[in-house]
């Protein structure tokens, strides 16, 4: 918030030394001066000051909660991703989809040769490829995640055109959109997408014989 300014303080000034009268008795109205010329002083001083005298009751909008972060590490052509998918993540989804922000990320190695390893051959990275492109064009959970959901049930067949389609269909995704994100600049721009992604789940992954987080 920007400070304002706030008014100087006159200075004190020395009592100017009144001569010593005489009388005894002094005019009746001088109080009564001094008084109305303080209250003159005090009303135009706050009239030119409003904020250094008048507190500030404006409300401030409260920030909103943001969300807490969820996160599945899977791979496209796994069961146990199935299995994951369909018996955790949508049981919490439906209970929680408007507290949390759900992302997908993969699991695989990257290469020296700016690839990727995935544990069940090139056909799963291309099933992570296609997914990837899923969550980055269709970002909101009811969609990505039910055509991903989809794909696994049949997760034998990924990477199959036929699927695919299907799936995307069914979830109302473009199919070409689909295939121009997973092949865009010769694959260059999904391959780069899985190696953030299993980087990431390489960052943050946790080896429960050791009790320690992985050092990617």
């Amino acid at each position: 918030m920007d400070s304002k300014q706030q008014p100087q303080q006159p200075q004190s000034m020395a009592p100017i030394p009144m001569p010593i009268s005489r009388r005894r008795n002094r005019p009746p109205f001088l109080p009564l001066l001094l008084a109305l010329a303080t209250l003159y002083c005090v009303y135009h001083l706050q009239a030119l000051t409003p904020t250094a005298w008048t507190p500030n009751t404006t409300t401030r909008p409260q920030p909103t909660s943001a969300k807490v972060p969820l996160e599945a590490h899977i791979m496209s052509k796994c069961p146990d991703a199935r299995d994951c998918l369909r018996e955790l993540v949508l049981p919490a989804m439906q209970r929680t989809h408007d507290k949390v922000d759900f992302t997908l990320s993969f699991i695989g190695r990257p290469t020296d040769n700016d690839g990727v390893d995935c544990k069940h051959g090139p056909e799963e990275c291309l099933g992570n490829i296609i997914e990837l492109c899923a969550q980055e064009l269709y970002p909101d959970p009811k969609t990505f995640l039910g055509f991903t959901m989809c794909l696994t049930k049949q997760y034998k067949l990924i990477p199959q055109r036929t699927l695919v389609e299907d799936c995307a269909l069914e979830h109302a995704l473009d199919f070409e959109e689909l295939n121009k994100c997973a092949t865009k600049d010769d694959g260059a721009f999904g391959v780069g997408m899985l190696r953030h992604s299993v980087q990431r789940t390489a960052d943050v992954s946790f080896d429960l014989k050791s009790k320690s987080r992985t050092q990617s």
